[in-house]
């Protein structure tokens, strides 16, 4: 018999780090909430016949988000066999909150204590056994990121999943809420055993007014009156609110299972080191200006120091071999075009981009570092005041700083807000973050033109994205999103030493997602565009590529581009060729300059480009409509083509108008 577990629980809680131990699998873990944005599916380690769902963090099951209802939807409708609930020992007031709900669902469940290495070292103790019996399900303690306790937990779920022991049926419910969830239970009975829905938690649900659970149970007009009649009762005798009743009566119960299980003598160290280094990071005033330093650091070791040092090696190293095809060809008398195509086209379009393979490597592991310690999370806060000036709460500055590595999983990241019109205002900003495709173009341009500055032009560019988004949140706010943000809550994780697995699978994953693109899309890109600007009309091969198809083609665009400052048809043909992939760029300056080396390339460029000029396109290159996937990710998320299709102009229009500013006011003061 085959079983599906659902891993559950809190944002943050280390499931997808459990996940990775059960599953052997590598999803990436990060110590800030919202990682996991979708469900995945693995097959647990000596257990072939259990399957591992890891659902998205949440913090209850009233869905105020899109992941939220992934969680929730999943529960109640896929029916898993078990129910693995990680629960955050170092904060185990706020996860039980959701292990009580969690418990109303009426499936299989285990609790998997995670982080009890950091209890210990702090000198607090939790007594596994009592608490187990207070919430009558078995509960393992374990350590994740140290793969302690991992086993037995297993055993303990499959056991648990075999002999199908539901939870104890807690009825901690008292006084007034008590007689409310009754009243309701016999009043809905027959629907929430036709809809498939446990009726404790149906009940819960109506009590708290969850407008999914009303329609889901199809609850008629003269039922809904009887319900509001009865919560109505409930809230003047209790004189609050219906959802604060249900917290209240949950938290109150949590309060007493901690007091008989919780030995807490002091916060963890790692929550007071925390403390301590936020005083310094989180200030008010600093805590900007230390972020951008911080950020003009890793830029200038990334395109600088370490950077250019690596880049070099490899550089040489794509030359010798490009070298060394180029005469093995020759010895073999190979015809013109096929020399010229893989020369030409396939060597110097793929060995362009990817010399820049080192750039992309150093500069995540730099940000994967202060992912993994907790710091990212810090400027979500920091950020929250700004962007609430803008329309927005500090949360959607996690999908946006997901937008720095690529805009795919960024806009996929929205997900996590609660607002609909929040969502749609990140989805729209959130690609004038600027995504690591755009690096190669950047260290093409910075080492053509601006050498000795490559540290002040990167974090110019990153800076300017950021400011661009700003304005446009400003333009939006007032006008297609009108409204006000939602409440921005956020749990801050304690600062972690980033673990060596953690921070290598990162650089790794980008490494190879940039291996895959260079391979794949690049790859083909080069031979179409080679193809292009080797040929006229009448498919003969030209020995200037001036007189090419490719040279038709984009001398009819070219003109658009002269208030930026270029006009060349190589230039715009590279931002065309950009939309399948931004690295195709450089691939696409470098076939149509018949150029293999950086230093060739950097040559090539000065004749198309001014320094001015080449700021110019890269700002448009950071600014306008990104990727055909995440053209194809906008669509998703937004429903439609048309908004997909709109989104996209605006962000194009956008990167013309700010080009255009840059390179008229540079003429002015320059």
């Amino acid at each position: 018999m085959k079983y599906v577990i659902a891993l559950a629980g809190n944002q943050n809680s280390g499931k997808t780090t459990l996940y990775n131990a059960l599953t052997g699998n590598n999803q990436h873990v990060g110590n800030f909430p919202g990682v996991t944005i979708e469900k995945k599916e693995g097959q647990i380690k000596r257990f072939k016949d259990a399957s591992l769902v890891d659902l998205p963090g949440i913090y209850s099951l009233s869905p105020y988000s899109l992941e939220e209802v992934v969680t929730r939807d999943f529960l109640l409708k896929e029916h898993p066999d078990l129910i693995l609930n990680i629960v955050d020992a170092t904060n185990i007031e706020r996860n039980l909150y959701l292990t009580l709900q969690l418990m109303e669902l009426s499936i299989p469940m285990v609790i998997a204590l995670n982080m009890m290495d950091e209890v210990r070292a702090s000198g607090n103790s939790i007594d596994v056994m009592k608490l187990s019996k207070h919430l009558g399900i078995p509960v393992v303690p374990i350590s994740a990121s140290k793969k302690e306790g991992v086993s037995e937990l297993v055993e303990v779920a499959i056991k648990t999943a075999q002999e199908k022991r539901k939870p104890v049926k807690l009825d901690f419910c008292t006084g007034e809420v008590h007689k409310a969830i009754h009243a309701i239970s016999h009043l809905i009975e027959d629907q929430a055993k036709e809809a498939e829905y446990p009726l404790r938690f149906a009940a819960t649900k109506l009590v708290e007014g969850d407008e999914l659970t009303f329609k889901e149970l199809k609850i008629t007009e003269s039922q809904t009156h009887i319900i509001e009649h009865v919560v109505e009762d409930m809230e003047k005798a209790l004189n609050t609110d219906r959802e604060a009743a249900l917290a209240d009566m949950r938290y109150s119960y949590i309060e007493q299972i901690c007091r008989d299980t919780v030995i807490k003598k002091q916060e963890t160290r790692e929550q007071i080191r925390s403390e301590k280094i936020d005083k310094v990071l989180t200030h008010k005033y600093l805590g900007i200006p230390i972020f951008i330093g911080i950020m003009f650091v890793i830029f200038w070791i990334t395109f600088g120091a370490a950077g250019a040092f690596l880049q070099g090696y490899l550089e040489e190293i794509i030359a010798l071999a490009t070298d060394y095809v180029a005469n093995l060809m020759e010895s073999y008398q190979v015809s013109p075009w096929l020399h010229s195509l893989v020369i030409d086209g396939i060597f110097a379009g793929v060995g362009s981009v990817l010399s820049f393979l080192p750039i992309i490597v150093i500069l995540f592991f730099f940000l994967s570092m202060l992912e993994d310690s907790g710091y990212m999370a810090r400027i979500a806060f920091l950020m929250d005041k700004l962007l609430r000036k803008i329309g927005l709460s500090g949360r959607s500055f996690v999908p946006m700083l997901i937008g720095f590595g690529c805009s795919v999983p960024a806009i996929m990241a929205t997900r996590t807000l609660a607002s609909e019109r929040d969502r749609k205002m990140t989805i729209v900003l959130t690609p004038f973050m600027s995504c690591s495709a755009k690096l190669p173009i950047y260290g093409m341009m910075t080492m053509a033109f601006f050498p000795e500055n490559a540290a002040f032009i990167m974090i110019a560019l990153y800076i300017m994205g950021i400011v661009v988004a700003i304005l446009s949140g400003l333009l939006l706010k007032g006008t297609i999103f009108k409204g006000e943000p939602v409440p921005f809550v956020m749990e801050l994780p304690a600062y972690r030493i980033p673990s060596r697995k953690s921070v290598l699978l990162h650089m790794w994953e980008k490494a190879k997602d940039f291996l895959q693109r260079a391979f794949t899309i690049i790859f083909l890109g080069t031979i179409i565009i080679w193809f292009l600007q080797s040929f006229d009309w009448s498919l003969n091969m030209v020995e200037d590529s001036s007189y090419s198809i490719l040279a038709t083609i984009g001398s009819l665009i070219a003109p658009i581009f002269i208030p930026l400052g270029f006009n060349d048809w190589k230039a715009s043909t590279a931002l065309i060729s950009g939309l399948t992939a931004k690295e195709a760029v450089v691939s696409t300056l470098s076939v149509l300059t018949g150029t293999v080396t950086d230093l060739e390339l950097s040559t090539a460029l000065s004749t198309i480009f001014t320094p001015l000029s080449s700021f110019a396109f890269l700002t448009f290159t950071l600014l306008y409509m990104p990727c055909v996937a995440a053209f194809a990710a906008t669509k998703r998320e937004l429903g439609s083509v048309k908004n997909a299709v709109l989104t996209a102009m605006y962000q194009t229009m956008t990167a013309y108008v700010v080009g255009m500013v840059v390179y008229q006011l540079g003429n002015l003061f320059i």
